[in-house]
């Protein structure tokens, strides 16, 4: 069983004073990174750009120390953009830190639960529609900024839809100065990597953009004109809250819970492949859980793993959890130094690192590649994910894809479930029959394949017998797995035959259908002796019993 240990403790035995300079380069440069990304974020999910920082230092600290992965990056990340925004709007932000801390609880009890790898029954379709519809919803609410409109006092931009009917009604208002600064901000973004791989395009952006609209004198909406900048480090703050609040803020939490776990896990799976590791995932969901009601006690938002920023750190070569720390630490110097420098950064500068990190995100080439090659169910689980998501939101196109999903599959399961009668035939119609079984007079014989559960349940019912008829073999060894509805089914079936004195006989059955048998009783009810390793010995028992009674 996996153990419940940080990975932090484990790579501590075998620390080497080489390893740890690598660590540190690394996290200073993750930091670097992270820097304009936590701004950009924070402003994304509609609060403070110093909450992003917090973010990023408590979280990114706390996951880093008690994680099960051993280079993560943890802090804020685009995938919960959209919802904390909401949830922000609607409730304020002390229904954003419930929400994050009741999501850290939740995520703490999984861990401890050990339901790590129950994650993995979220369909890879839905993973990719919601990815790529919280992309869409990111690009659409930045857009404003990128375009620098100016919308009338009074207008509401909650909803993604809400913010795209501002955008069009609204157009005609383009700032074409700030449209100017957003274009050579994500040219620099795009073309950079080309150039020079060490150091961050964003932060190459950035000081770009201040430039621009500093030395030109631009009219464009900089950070410091729409957000009071502090560089104070974060301070421990309690909401107070009601039962009342607790139960309205619980579907948010259950979402940043869910979405937190996928995230983080999927980042440690991208992890383990670059550096041939294996995470520890309960122990990551516990420090998932920790980081979140870490940040949100010290006014950060919600938290999880970051592929992008594990990935800088893998590469630059850090490759234990004292990394990730550094870049916690490193962060705490650059806010308390470099914060106030942040409200010179312009709004379509953050627009641009947003529409790339959306950009990154939303994995375009394998949502085009699963609607070419997937089947018709699995398309309609991603398409109606990616719609829901943008048009309504995370909560939504998670429950529905999921309970869709779960009926599509169903219907997929019931179609492979088949019941069929074998065909009999005389020697004299098949010359080849001497290769086939010989079945006994007055014997049927019934091959089930597929998992017998409750959508396919009515196709035991169907099984018909002549009138002369005196046993029923049920051929079961394509049966993997049957459940309750199946498994009263076939007692019905059983009832129904045992009134003609009909005997049924199973063949083949495989351990969980008779482990379900035995503990229902309907073993003990047709006869343990009526239960055969194979078919042969099924047809010949059918016979056995025949000729004994027609001796009586």
């Amino acid at each position: 069983m996996e153990k419940l240990k940080p990975k932090l403790f484990s790579v501590m035995k075998t620390y080497t004073k080489q390893q740890f300079a690598k660590d540190v380069v690394a996290g200073i440069i993750v930091a670097i990174i992270a820097l304009p990304l936590s701004i950009a974020l924070a402003l994304a999910s509609g609060v403070g750009p110093e909450q992003g920082i917090y973010t990023a230092i408590i979280a990114g600290f706390l996951i880093s120390f008690f994680g099960g992965s051993r280079v993560q990056i943890a802090g804020p990340t685009a995938a919960f953009a959209t919802i904390v925004a909401g949830i922000v709007a609607q409730k304020g932000m002390d229904g954003l830190i419930l929400a994050t801390i009741l999501a850290g609880v939740i995520l703490v009890v999984m861990g401890f639960l050990r339901l790590g790898n129950l994650i993995k029954y979220i369909p890879f379709t839905i993973t990719t529609g919601f990815t790529a519809g919280i992309a869409v919803t990111i690009v659409i609410g930045q857009i404003k900024d990128f375009l620098g409109l100016t919308y009338p006092e009074g207008t509401v931009t909650i909803e993604t839809m809400e913010k795209m009917e501002a955008i069009v009604k609204n157009v005609s208002t383009i700032n074409w100065q700030a449209l100017i600064v957003g274009i050579v901000c994500l040219a620099i973004l795009i073309a950079w990597p080309y150039i020079n791989k060490t150091i961050p395009g964003s932060l190459i952006a950035v000081i770009a953009g201040i430039l621009m609209v500093k030395l030109l004198h631009m009219n464009v909406n900089t950070i410091g004109d729409l957000y009071e900048i502090s560089n104070k480090l974060p301070g421990l703050h309690f909401p107070s809250f009601t039962m009342a609040d607790i139960s309205g803020i619980l579907p948010d939490a259950f979402t940043i819970a869910v979405l937190a776990a996928i995230e983080s896990l999927l980042s440690c799976v991208v992890a383990d492949s670059m550096i041939n590791s294996k995470h520890r995932s309960n122990m990551e969901l516990i420090a998932q859980g920790i980081g979140n009601i870490g940040s949100a006690l010290f006014g950060g938002i919600p938290a999880t793993g970051a592929i992008a920023r594990t990935a800088a750190n893998i590469k630059n070569g850090g490759r234990t959890p004292i990394a990730g720390m550094v870049h916690a630490v490193t962060l705490v110097l650059i806010l308390v130094v470099l914060m106030p420098y942040a409200a010179l950064i312009p709004m379509p500068c953050i627009a641009a690192i947003l529409f790339m990190v959306a950009y990154n995100m939303c994995g375009w080439r394998t949502f085009v590649n699963l609607c070419k090659s997937s089947p018709k169910s699995d398309i309609i689980v991603l398409v109606t994910t990616f719609v829901l998501t943008i048009v309504f939101d995370l909560v939504a196109a998670i429950e529905v894809g999921i309970l869709l999903a779960a009926i599509l599959f169903m219907k997929r399961m019931s179609d492979v479930m088949e019941v069929e009668g074998w065909k009999y035939v005389d020697d004299e119609e098949d010359p080849d029959s001497i290769s086939l079984r010989e079945v006994p007079a007055h014997t049927l014989v019934y091959e089930i394949s597929g998992p017998m559960f409750f959508a396919a349940a009515d196709k035991i019912l169907n099984i018909s017998a002549k009138d002369d008829t005196r046993f029923l073999i049920l051929r079961m060894r394509s049966v993997s797995a049957i459940d309750a509805t199946a498994m009263h089914s076939l007692e019905q079936l059983h009832e129904k035959y045992a009134k003609r004195n009909i005997q049924i006989i199973l063949s083949h059955v495989n351990e969980q259908p008779r482990a379900v048998m035995d503990k229902a009783g309907f073993t003990q009810e047709i006869g343990e002796e009526n239960f055969c390793t194979h078919i042969d010995e099924a047809l010949a028992w059918a016979k056995k019993l025949a000729a004994h009674s027609e001796h009586v």
